[in-house]
Formats: structure tokens, C-alpha cells, sequence
């Protein structure tokens, strides 16, 4: 198995207290069944909208100033046997539902 990095992009995150409420559903269920399969290694956070962008050592400015559909609202470490079923597994995120996506990564191992 293999690490792979969910990072959620863009998606519609308002609406309605139920709708926000049924939205988080969605997401508890899926990734409690990614978990149940034993895909799941971090199941990560949300992420902040705010944050600071550092360029070498002279400039640091806030950010990360984006299109919308660009911005990272979150992120899930995952394992799959490659990238094909990383990106399968992919294919049931509720950010989708929000017209968000999700990029899928693999982790390079690296020896130090």
C-alpha cells in the first residue's frame, strides 16, 4: 500500500444550518467507510481560510489569495494500493456535491 494526499479544492460551503449539518453527514459517513476498509491513515482537518504565503526569506504576506475553486479547504492522508484506486476511492467525496474536487496526490518516500 501506498500513502496518497486528499486535498479538497473549492466547493460551496454555504447554505442553510440543515444543509450544513447534512453536508458534515456526508462526510462522516464517507470517510468512516474509507475508514472501515482501512484506506483511512490521518483523516486530516479543515483548513482555515486565512493563512501567510512566505517567499525566501524577505517576503511574507497574507493569503493564500486565490480563485475560490482554488483554494485548500482541507486535506485526508489515505492508502491505496496505487493511484488509480486512490482516485477511485476519490470518487465518493461529498465535495462534489458542492461543485469542489478533489486532488489526489502520492506521498514520495524519501530516506533520510
Amino acid at each position: 500500500m501506498s500513502d496518497f494526499l486528499y486535498l479538497y479544492r473549492g466547493g460551496d460551503s454555504s447554505g442553510t444550518p440543515e444543509q450544513m449539518q447534512q453536508s458534515m453527514q456526508k462526510w462522516g459517513a464517507w470517510l468512516q467507510d474509507l475508514g472501515a476498509k482501512g484506506h483511512i491513515k490521518d483523516q486530516g482537518n479543515p483548513l482555515e481560510a486565512t493563512g501567510k504565503v512566505v517567499k525566501k526569506k524577505t517576503a511574507i504576506t497574507d493569503g493564500p489569495y486565490a480563485e475560490a475553486k482554488d483554494i485548500i479547504g482541507g486535506y485526508t492522508l489515505v492508502q491505496a494500493k496505487d493511484i488509480g484506486e486512490a482516485a477511485k476511492l476519490a470518487a465518493g467525496c461529498p465535495i462534489f456535491d458542492n461543485g469542489g474536487f478533489v486532488e489526489v496526490r502520492p506521498i514520495m518516500q524519501m530516506s533520510m
